[in-house]
């Protein structure tokens, strides 16, 4: 199955001169996303995975179903004030300003093997973020997966070396 032909590409959304990688289309086809879970678990059989984490909002998408997948729970990792226990932060920066995202504090622990997920790798700086707060928990990345990496952007440098997986290159 080519995944690629379940994205869809809107011109200058959000903005002008940004190209956005719409993944709706992927979603709206069950065959397509049981499709993009089975590859983004293929290759984990009989590794240790305790937990999936997503980051907000579109890696809750197929975050939760990976986990399913997995027979594992699931952790979201959101941006400040959304979540309700007590939590941990980590900011990046971004082109333009820094952002800031979160997790429970009780959400991982020591020696937990974690399969991180968002929907589109472009600059990696979300993603590292995200890497850094699981690692101070004492959680350990085993997997950092994507349906889209911006290939161009080179987000991958920022990430631990041959822990991610992608399944669509642009």
């Amino acid at each position: 199955m080519e995944l690629k032909n379940y994205i869809r590409t809107i011109e200058d959304f959000p903005k002008e001169g940004i190209s956005y990688k719409d993944i709706t289309p992927l979603l709206l086809d069950p065959t397509a996303c049981s499709f993009a879970v089975s590859e983004i678990i293929k290759g984990l059989e009989g590794q240790p995975i305790d937990k999936v984490v997503g980051i907000e909002s579109r890696g809750f998408l197929l975050g939760m179903l990976i986990a399913k997948a997995l027979d594992v729970g699931f952790v979201p990792i959101r941006k400040p004030g959304k979540l309700p226990a007590k939590t941990i932060s980590q900011s990046y920066d971004l082109e333009y300003g820094s952002d800031t995202i979160e997790i429970h504090q009780d959400a991982i622990q020591k020696g937990e093997q974690i399969l991180l997920h968002d929907d589109l790798l472009a600059t990696g700086g979300t993603a590292a973020a995200a890497c850094r707060l699981i690692e101070t928990l004492g959680g350990e990345i085993k997997q950092v997966n994507f349906i889209i990496e911006l290939d161009f952007l080179k987000g991958r440098q920022l990430l631990p070396k041959d822990k991610v997986k992608s399944l669509i290159h642009f």
